[in-house]
């Protein structure tokens, strides 16, 4: 028994293998190098399944010097879109390392499962919340979803619409920044203003040494406020994640 396959359409598959696996080996946790490269591979291939009825394979070159030049493009397409997600998912673990520069726990590193390295406690807190967050609400697939949508708009073979690549890029630095601080920003004053009660109570009464009082102190305040932003961590994630599949789908010329 023979199985033939058009070489238009295998060729297109293959492609669209090409950009989900240059996304994956951006956007955490799947660029975790926790996780085998073979598994992005594979995964990546099974994606492309998904997507196999959406590809264009007559748009398709047929040189090899076409052919190398449209898998640098869909490279450097799925590279781009995994660095806007990469930078809004990274939000919450940008908070935890604010926090941990402001609570005094940044002289403290923690071994990084994810990214199998070390990285600030808080740090590797958040990032360690934020991935199960994406995973208990089913995140991942509302991302992965997203990237595949863009073959909707952005099929193998069409070339890129590049005018509101630096919009979206900035617009996500801007939110990711945004985010970042608006998590950390009630920690850090009320851990700003311990060390400011704190240099005046040494004033007051300098034989107290402050040191002895302002560690723990600034320890027990910190774990305090970090239980109280929990509430908070679901709700951002689900923005990160909504705004992730627009920032992916508007480069993708979707609107």
């Amino acid at each position: 028994m023979e199985i033939t396959v058009p070489g238009d359409a295998l060729i297109g598959y293959l492609l669209a293998s090409v950009r989900i696996v240059s996304w994956l080996v951006v956007v955490p946790p799947f660029s975790s190098r926790a996780v085998p490269s073979m598994v992005k591979v594979v995964l990546s291939l099974g994606l492309a399944f998904a997507v196999a009825p959406a590809l264009h394979p007559t748009q398709l070159p047929t040189t090899a010097f076409g052919l190398i030049t449209e898998t640098v493009t869909q490279v450097a397409i799925g590279a781009s879109m995994g660095f806007v997600t990469f930078l809004l998912l990274s939000a919450l673990a940008a908070a935890g390392s604010l926090i941990d520069v402001f609570g005094g726990f940044s002289l403290a590193q923690g071994f990084d499962p994810l990214g199998m390295n070390s990285n600030t406690v808080f740090g590797t807190f958040h990032q360690m919340i934020a991935t199960m967050i994406l995973f208990v609400t089913n995140g991942h697939m509302l991302v992965l979803g997203g990237l595949l949508s863009t073959f909707r708009f952005l099929p193998v073979g069409a070339r890129p619409d590049t005018s509101h690549g630096t919009e979206v890029l900035v617009d996500a630095f801007h939110v990711f920044f945004v985010t970042a601080v608006q998590i950390a920003l009630p920690m850090i004053a009320v851990l700003f203003l311990a060390d400011l009660g704190l240099a005046l109570l040494t004033k007051v009464a300098p034989q107290l040494n402050a040191i002895n009082v302002m560690f723990p102190a600034k320890i027990g305040l910190t774990l305090l406020l970090v239980g109280l932003s929990f509430p908070v961590l679901p709700q951002a994630m689900d923005k990160m994640m909504e705004l992730s599949t627009q920032a992916m789908s508007v480069m993708a010329g979707a609107g």
